[in-house]
């Protein structure tokens, strides 16, 4: 029982995968109703199994099933673009436009929650910030993209969650899923970018352990700002490319 239990939910978590990629990069578009009957003999799995996993696509916004038509593929404005999951499918296939979407987002939410962390953040929670960034210097110097991953996370985590604001904080977990889709690209290794992005972090956290609640502002919005000013330029390069 135990071990059929565990099957099922590997089997559910596949369906999901399978098909939350398949909708993100437009093989079902918008409006095409989705064939349980052929859907459980692609994947092998009961009904039930098939059901439960578009429960969760329909509680990511992405289907919704009618009532003697099926279950519907939706438009992607309904789709919860924040959430990690979807993040990660996008990223596969979406890479360049969410990120430029989602750092004009971050543009008007992580300088505020700069200046907030500079003003309430405890001492510990400053050490903190600046443990992160100077790991990201060392990653730099030392070449290792996993290690400077794993620090930029915890840094912008650190100053969300240390915002004093329940939604910024609850936002870390979007940046977070938003950052590790870096692992599927080329980004992820240590790039010319790298350095000067690495300083950027350092002077913030800087402005952040003394307090200074304009000078964390301005660092954490060029910061953010020439990451996208970065990916624009990657972006175009890439279309171009393409043509």
């Amino acid at each position: 029982m135990g071990s059929e239990t565990w099957r099922d939910r590997g089997l559910h978590a596949q369906v999901v995968n399978s098909l939350g990629q398949e909708i993100v990069e437009g093989s079902y578009a918008q409006g095409d109703i989705l064939n349980l009957d052929r859907l459980s003999e692609r994947f092998a799995v009961s009904r039930s199994v098939l059901r439960e996993a578009l429960r969760v696509l329909q509680s990511l916004g992405m289907v919704e099933p009618r009532q003697r038509v099926g279950t519907q593929v939706l438009p992607r404005q309904s789709w919860d673009l924040f959430s990690p999951q979807i993040i990660h499918w996008r990223g596969l296939g979406d890479y360049f436009t969410q990120m430029r979407e989602m750092l004009e987002l971050r543009l008007g939410i992580e300088p505020v929650a700069a200046r907030l962390s500079a003003r309430l953040m405890s001492d510990a929670e400053r050490q903190a910030v600046s443990r992160a960034a100077a790991g990201m210097v060392a990653a730099d110097l030392a070449q290792d993209g996993r290690t400077y991953l794993e620090a930029d996370v915890e840094f912008h985590t650190l100053i969300l969650q240390g915002a004093g604001n329940t939604v910024m904080a609850h936002f870390a977990s979007t940046v977070e899923a938003l950052l590790r889709t870096r692992e599927q690209e080329k980004r992820f290794t240590i790039t010319d970018y790298t350095p000067p992005s690495a300083h950027r972090h350092n002077d913030l956290a800087d402005a952040i352990l003394a307090g200074d609640e304009d000078a964390a502002y301005r660092h954490a919005y060029a910061t953010i700002d020439a990451t996208l000013t970065e990916f624009v330029q990657e972006s175009s390069g890439v279309n171009g490319s393409a043509d």
